[in-house]
């Protein structure tokens, strides 16, 4: 390994010590005795200042000590490096993915696929992935490998799995909204079921909607999928489906007119892919209640770095107040 990879190997080797200690190992060396601060090294910013003058002989006796001392302390040092490699390497590759296993994931891929070739197609190989998803229950105990063909790509994806979304229902008001567009009196956030509205039965945590009024209606908020933790890599390569949800619903005494435009955007703001529900009709007296609309963008190519969603809404009635369309509980998700 090069001089640029040293520091990673003893990085891992702490972390091996520390499971090996579990399992009833011997100790190995830490990163720690290694650092500056360590018993023996010198304190960071202080200096060694000038050496005392010492005779011929004296240099003679010091050099030969150092080189005595020298000679004791590396071949131990690298003695139990050694002795700590050949332990994992015997290891049978069921315990050593135990072992990896609980490692974070970010190590594995950063630090552990470098030490070796058997650790790099253990990383990179499916059975650890599926270990690490059936211990943080992210797939049942039972699953089974063949199921999916690409495990670190469903684990590291389902640990970010949530609504990309701010401030969906309104409790926090406008919050997390932008390019807002106030027609008629504006948007209003109010209590559900409002009046001449109906409960939300979908989710119990959804208290409150937007209410739109008698000009349309609009706004949007902008994701940034990197900001959010997905890596150019992982967009361009995979192109993991990107799905959109929105609810939304009108009075029983007014109709009303809704609309969703959710775009997918280049780092330079280009329209990759898009989708439009286009104006839609609900009448008066609908029994239809909340209706959910959705929709799932994949296989749309190379350079996605933005989802742009927003939807509007109006009354057909013109009536001054918040007639038009309601929506809440909005939300981008990126699936595994």
């Amino acid at each position: 390994m090069d001089g640029d990879g040293e520091p990673v190997l003893r990085e891992v080797f702490t972390n091996q010590h520390t499971l090996r200690q579990a399992l009833g190992g011997t100790g190995t060396p830490r990163l720690e005795d290694f650092m500056v601060g360590s018993p023996g090294a010198v304190p960071r910013g202080e200096s060694l200042g000038q050496p005392e003058e010492v005779s011929p002989e004296g240099q003679q006796e010091e050099a030969g000590a150092e080189e005595a001392s020298a000679g004791e302390e590396r071949p131990e040092e690298e003695e139990e490096e050694e002795e700590a490699a050949a332990y994992l390497e015997e290891l049978p590759e069921p315990l050593l993915l135990r072992v990896l296993a609980e490692l974070p994931a970010a190590e594995l891929v950063q630090a552990c696929r470098l030490v070796c070739l058997r650790w790099k197609e253990l990383v990179d190989g499916a059975p650890l992935w599926l270990l690490k998803c059936q211990q943080e229950g992210l797939v049942p105990e039972g699953g089974a490998e063949d199921e999916r063909d690409h495990w670190q790509q469903f684990y590291f994806l389902s640990k970010r799995r949530r609504n990309l979304l701010r401030n969906p229902c309104g409790a926090e008001d406008l919050e997390g909204w932008c390019d807002v567009e106030h027609g008629g009196d504006g948007w209003r956030v109010e209590d559900l079921p409002g009046d001449c509205g109906v409960e939300f039965i979908h989710d119990e945590s959804v208290k409150k909607y937007f209410a739109s009024s008698f000009e349309w209606c609009r706004k949007a908020q902008v994701v940034d999928l990197q900001a959010e933790g997905y890596w150019e890599e992982l967009l361009d390569t995979a192109q993991p489906a990107i799905v959109v949800k929105d609810w939304y619903s009108g009075r029983r005494d007014a109709g009303c007119l809704y609309e969703l435009t959710v775009k997918l955007l280049s780092e330079h703001e280009d329209v990759l892919a898009e989708f439009s529900s286009g104006q839609v009709a609900v009448p008066p007296d609908s029994d239809d209640g909340w209706i959910q609309i959705s929709h799932t963008f994949t296989d749309y190519g190379p350079g996605v770095r933005f989802v742009r969603f927003e939807h509007g809404g109006q009354d057909s009635v013109y009536w001054k107040g918040w007639f038009g369309a309601r929506v809440t509980n909005s939300s981008v998700w990126v699936e595994p």
